[in-house]
């Protein structure tokens, strides 16, 4: 077993499939740390203002000293720059409720946006403090839109989906800009802050949805995600993706991309869903370190015994797994999706699961 390592330590050496002491830790439950922090805030606030984003994501990191922070609050930050409607409750996730347009007429509204305005400057500087202040304590993943996400968020999934096949010369014009906008916000994250990573989140992956055809035309190709992840290691930084589809395109968006870290769900009443063994013995832990796969609805709806199973089986299904494959650490024992930001979502349900992986994660 390896020697008792720091967070950062553990995360590099899972990252390059080196001993590890124990498995890595990260359940998404970012939106929960705003009831720890010393003036607790609601939900509008930390999706506002962005030194109450930082503080509360420095008081995660502090409670849990976790190998991991990935920044992700919501999906509506372009999509607000974009001219969407976002409604921000007190306490729930900011949402659109109001769509740029509806029909192929509307994809020339998207055009470039300025990283200096917006939420997309809230994004930024909440970053620019959270990298500071966690540099060399834990891995940092800053989480970005990808460019199809983006567009689907602002004007409509279903309208989107449509235009692919009825007239997808106007989508590709718009993902042109949407895929500058995130080049500017890369370029941007990278000049002024000190993350190690970007996290694209790369959803329509998802052969719920797409094929792989459709895939590659809208998304997984040199003039759109491809070109992003291109800047990204030109940048020098680390590239990672969420996707937290029940059918991702695991062959695309880890081996093609070549992803240093993957961010997944698993949906257990899905057979088409990858569970953990399956993701390890099909290689794709080969390359990358793996993030997921329990249940978010766990922590909102379990209590101390059911977070501690839940830990426990995950914990010991990967060892076996990674064991069998002849790997030594690419996993890192997360929830499949976000933690249920409510209110209700006790903060002792993640106190439990992080408590449960350092007990059953341990490489003995």
């Amino acid at each position: 077993m390896a020697k008792e390592m720091t967070p950062y330590e553990r995360a590099l050496a899972s990252i390059n499939n080196e001993p590890v002491d124990r498995l890595c830790c990260y359940p998404l439950a970012g939106a929960t740390y705003r009831k720890i922090i010393d003036k607790p805030a609601t939900l509008r606030e930390m999706s506002q203002d962005p030194h109450i984003c930082a503080k509360c994501f420095l008081a995660g990191a502090a409670r849990y000293n976790l190998e991991f922070t990935v920044t992700l609050t919501d999906l509506a930050v372009q999509a607000h720059d974009y001219g969407a409607h976002v409604r921000m409750d007190e306490e729930n996730t900011p949402f659109v409720d109001g769509h740029v347009g509806h029909g192929p007429e509307d994809y020339d509204k998207f055009q470039p946006l300025d990283p200096d305005q917006g939420r997309i400057k809230f994004l930024i500087d909440a970053n620019r403090e959270i990298a500071a202040g966690l540099k060399d304590k834990t891995f940092l993943a800053v989480h970005v839109e990808g460019p199809l996400l983006a567009l689907s968020q602002s004007i409509g999934a279903e309208q989107l989906f449509m235009d692919m096949f009825t007239d997808p010369a106007p989508v590709h014009r718009a993902l042109a800009n949407t895929t500058e906008t995130c080049s500017r916000i890369l370029a941007k994250l990278s000049a002024e802050t000190e993350t190690p990573a970007i996290l694209w989140n790369f959803l329509w992956g998802n052969y719920s949805v797409l094929g792989d055809a459709e895939y590659h035309e809208f998304e997984a190709n040199d003039k759109y995600a491809k070109r992003l992840i291109k800047e990204t290691r030109e940048a020098k930084l680390g590239f990672a993706i969420h996707n937290c589809a029940d059918m991702p395109h695991l062959d695309t968006q880890i081996k093609e991309y070549g992803a240093d870290v993957y961010s997944m769900a698993y949906y257990p009443d899905n057979p088409s869903s990858p569970s953990a063994t399956k993701v390890i013995e099909g290689g794709y832990a080969d390359n990358c370190l793996i993030d997921g796969n329990t249940d978010p609805q766990v922590f909102a709806r379990g209590n101390a015994a059911s977070i501690d199973a839940a830990a426990k089986g995950l914990c010991q299904e990967v060892k076996t797994a990674l064991c069998k494959r002849g790997l030594n650490s690419r996993w890192c024992i997360g929830s499949g999706c976000e933690v249920p930001p409510e209110v209700q979502t006790p903060i002792e349900n993640v106190d439990a699961y992080v408590n449960a992986v350092r007990k059953y994660g341990r490489m003995d």
